[in-house]
């Protein structure tokens, strides 16, 4: 799963990146973005946008806004089946963008959170699905979910999933609206290869929300984060 990610670049970088326009778009560096948060994503709602989501997928037929939190991410082997993401697997995708992102290693020593990037660093999108959810008074609430995928070789020994990265040549396809068939899009959502990607220990301060500072992401030795 993905339960914890980063988006760290400047503004100038993403745009650069992503070719999007952030004039007007409030968005502040993360070192550690928790479920229930705003995540910075790109819609395509007949036309581009860019835009805060909650990150927690809120269906527009579910009763009960808690249902978000259940549903942080959706496994892709099942996407395409599963009532509370297929209609949005066929209309509503999304770009959640990040540079990084967590996952806990299970060893003798317990949890270690470790960090993975890009080895070149830069900024990259999710494969994401959103949804718009209304309030008893009709207010709009846009929330995603974010896709997992198998593990990469690089990844297997810390956990044995990861969030679906797009390679950017795919990344049009995923926000194309006429790309609709599962066969069309499941082909997308694989792991991102190991040879492009890093990983390192970091320290246990990520476990809390409410830590979000560059010391988040700074390596460590074991015995730093272990004691």
């Amino acid at each position: 799963m993905c339960g914890r990610f980063t988006l760290t670049a400047e503004p100038m970088l993403l745009a650069e990146r992503f070719a999007i326009d952030l004039a007007g778009v409030s968005w502040q560096p993360s070192y550690n973005i928790a479920p229930s948060q705003p995540v910075l994503a790109i819609i395509n709602d007949g036309t581009i946008q860019v835009g805060q989501l909650r990150w927690g997928l809120i269906p527009s037929w579910a009763k009960d806004p808690g249902i978000g939190n259940r549903m942080i991410n959706a496994r892709s082997e099942t996407v395409a089946e599963k009532p509370s993401f297929r209609s949005a697997l066929q209309r509503r995708r999304c770009l959640v963008l990040a540079d990084g992102f967590f996952e806990w290693r299970q060893d003798s020593r317990g949890k270690t959170p470790m960090y993975i990037r890009l080895h070149d660093h830069r900024p990259f999108a999710f494969a994401g699905l959103w949804d718009t959810w209304h309030d008893p008074a009709g207010t709009p609430l846009r929330s995603c979910t974010i896709l997992t995928t198998e593990a990469n070789t690089l990844l297997q020994p810390i956990h044995q999933r990861m969030p679906v990265i797009l390679p950017p040549t795919a990344e049009a396809t995923w926000l194309d609206h006429g790309v609709t068939t599962p066969t069309a899009l499941l082909p997308l959502l694989v792991p991102y290869a190991s040879e492009a990607v890093e990983a390192y220990a970091v320290s246990p301060l990520v476990n809390a929300p409410r830590n979000n500072t560059p010391a988040c992401v700074a390596p460590i030795t074991l015995s730093e984060g272990h004691g």
